[in-house]
């Protein structure tokens, strides 16, 4: 019997650093990877729901997105700035005049996107969440969703006021693609 062994890379190497200055990660931004004080920090404990919910709330946004002319582009996990962070939020919807500002061609959008959503994995904690969500508005988002799969819930967060869905409930946007809406239940199913 003849052993092979095989060995499988998982992820590159980053260079060994205790502190990471964001410029550095910027420069060359690792797949899934987010820069968070300092620190890289991988995207993980996303489950078979996190990315159905993350896939339908794309294509929602999108097709509602085209279907209303709204114009703009929708994006999941891309890389954007926050005023301390470098983050990938789960999807997020860039409307037509900040594209026609800032452009479409980008590795790092360089604000946060007008419109977030962040669906929560088991290994997040609510409180990460909600920190995040006011990271983001304070960046430049205008809406943030958080999608809590498990639990069939979806909180939006403005800077006006936090709102609360649950799976009974319709969810619509507040302040940017105006006038979209889906149900918790089929969106979180």
């Amino acid at each position: 019997m003849v052993e092979t062994q095989v060995l499988l890379e998982i992820s590159p190497k980053l260079p060994e650093k205790e502190f990471l200055s964001l410029e550095d990660f910027l420069s060359h931004p690792p797949e899934r990877m987010e820069w968070v004080d300092g620190k890289l920090v991988e995207k993980t404990g996303m489950t078979s729901k996190h990315g159905a919910a993350q896939a339908k709330l794309a294509r929602y946004w999108g097709n509602y997105m085209s279907s209303n002319a709204a114009g703009g582009e929708v994006y999941t996990e891309t890389l954007c700035r926050t005023r301390k962070q470098a983050r990938r939020p789960d999807v997020a919807y860039i409307t037509p005049e900040v594209l026609q500002e800032l452009g479409s061609n980008f590795t790092v959008f360089p604000q946060s996107f007008p419109l977030i959503a962040e669906i929560a994995s088991p290994d997040d904690s609510a409180e990460e969440l909600f920190a995040k969500a006011k990271e983001y508005l304070e960046a430049g988002c205008l809406e943030v969703w958080l999608l809590f799969p498990e639990a069939q819930l979806i909180m939006i967060y403005t800077k006006q006021s936090w709102l609360l869905f649950t799976a009974d409930e319709v969810v619509n946007t507040q302040t940017i693609l105006q006038g979209f809406n889906v149900a918790v239940s089929e969106l979180l199913a």
